[in-house]
């Protein structure tokens, strides 16, 4: 065993362990601050691998994400690589679609944009700073709180190696290592909760992405499962489909999967193509969707968890990847207030962010039932005109739910006030108009 030590005589220094979207944006902030910062990966270098291994779903960038990508300077071109898309292109089950847009009032949008890129990006950006050391395969086996070592294994070398810094930080995903650990203290509490439902990601070719109706989020809505299409810049269509694993093993063979297509997604299957179909849904397995709350996401005034490793969510509001981003805006501003006091901030990490995560990790499991079910009602419909009309004559107070979560900074829980609060108007305003015909009609029956 090597005992493995910052090697520049700075005051301040920081590890991450996680090489993904949030890692590596996390680790780029606190490099730009004068930390001596190395990043610890279990996996290869994803800008070395012909294809990259696990999710390629497509992300919806939005506000949140955007102000700390201008941070690191990547905003601009982050934007120029992705499609901008307006609004919900809703699919019946007769193939006729309606178009719902996300703000007809300021015309904002989100961004579609491919997991692999961003990632490439961001670890670029981070390699670049001479404060930055980058080590992949390497994978976390141990960690003492009480000393703020902890331990690493080489994947390819077998090497141990043990470490600290001023500062370490686990970004290493839902089923995060580093909170592995922190599981095992006292007093940390933590729920993990998996839905009946799973995704698998299917593909409409470029040839045929063409036919889709451009700038849209397409929803195929079915109340008990849906299927969601995002524009690629290759002219291709990121699909994925949603529904209950039961579903999934009731499909057995290639006539049950093209019966079923033919039922339910009968607009979809020429776009997706009957071979196509068949090969990608038989040479994949649909994977497991989870929510994860923690009580805590600091340790021993030197640990902290951020993104999934904190607050995984299901990803139905689009907000997994700008929350953890937002997450690492959060601790920049917080080291700015503490002046990199690291106990103060890591404390103060969990104190601002521990019920705001708990609020999207909520909202992004109702928004599932919005998005599958909730779209195809008329109530969805009136509310939505009436959120636009109130929008247009009170911008800056009736900012609808979901412009509040993806095209503002406001905390989260403050959207779910807001919600609560623009319901009480509505329902009181409706009883009132009852109330006041009613009234009416009985005066007219007296006269």
């Amino acid at each position: 065993m090597r005992n493995y030590q910052q090697d520049r005589p700075l005051t301040k220094s920081a590890i991450v362990i996680g090489g993904g979207l949030v890692g590596s944006l996390c680790v780029s902030l606190l490099a730009q601050r004068g930390y001596k910062v190395t990043l610890f990966e279990k996996r290869g270098d994803i800008r070395k691998l012909e294809s990259a291994n696990g999710r390629s779903i497509n992300l919806a960038l939005s506000h949140r994400g955007r102000q700390a990508l201008k941070l690191i300077g990547i905003e601009d071109e982050a934007l120029s690589h992705s499609i901008s898309m307006k609004g919900r292109l809703l699919h019946n089950i007769n193939g006729h679609t309606k178009s719902v847009i996300y703000d007809p009032v300021s015309n904002q949008c989100i961004y579609s944009i491919g997991r692999n890129y961003l990632n490439r990006a961001l670890l670029d950006v981070a390699e670049k700073d001479p404060n930055v050391r980058l080590c992949f395969h390497h994978k976390l086996t141990d960690v003492d709180f009480q000393t703020g070592f902890i331990t690493l294994k080489s994947i390819k070398s077998g090497e141990i190696l043990q470490t600290t810094a001023d500062l370490i930080i686990g970004a290493d995903g839902a089923f995060s290592s580093l909170r592995s650990f922190m599981q095992k203290t006292a007093l940390f509490n933590f729920s993990q909760n998996f839905i009946d439902h799973g995704y698998l990601e299917l593909c409409i070719p470029p040839e045929r992405g063409g036919k889709l109706h451009p700038n849209h989020l397409h929803i195929w809505p079915r109340r008990e499962l849906m299927m969601i299409a995002l524009p690629n810049l290759d002219n291709s269509w990121t699909v994925t489909l949603f529904m209950p694993f039961k579903k999934f093993e009731s499909i057995r063979n290639s006539e049950n999967l093209l019966h079923f297509f033919n039922d339910i997604f009968p607009d979809a299957l020429p776009l997706i193509g009957e071979t196509e179909l068949k090969n990608f849904y038989f040479s994949n397995k649909p994977s497991a969707l989870v929510s994860i709350k923690c009580n805590r996401y600091d340790m021993n005034g030197k640990f902290l968890i951020i993104g999934d490793a904190a607050h995984a969510m299901v990803p139905f509001y689009g907000q997994g990847m700008n929350a953890g981003f937002e997450d690492c805006f959060l601790l920049n501003e917080i080291l700015n207030e503490t002046r990199d006091d690291v106990g103060r901030t890591t404390v103060l990490f969990t104190k601002k962010r521990q019920i705001e995560a708990n609020a999207i990790c909520d909202l992004a499991m109702y928004n599932y039932e919005e998005m599958r079910d909730l779209v195809t009602k008329p109530s969805f419909v009136i509310r939505k005109l009436l959120d636009t009309y109130l929008a247009k004559i009170f911008p800056r107070i009736w900012i609808p739910l979901y412009n509040s979560v993806s095209f503002s900074h406001m905390p989260y829980s403050k959207c779910i006030e807001n919600k609560h609060w623009q319901n009480q108007i509505l329902y009181a305003t409706f009883s009132l108009l009852i109330l006041v015909m009613a009234t009416l009609v009985v005066l007219l029956r007296a006269i």
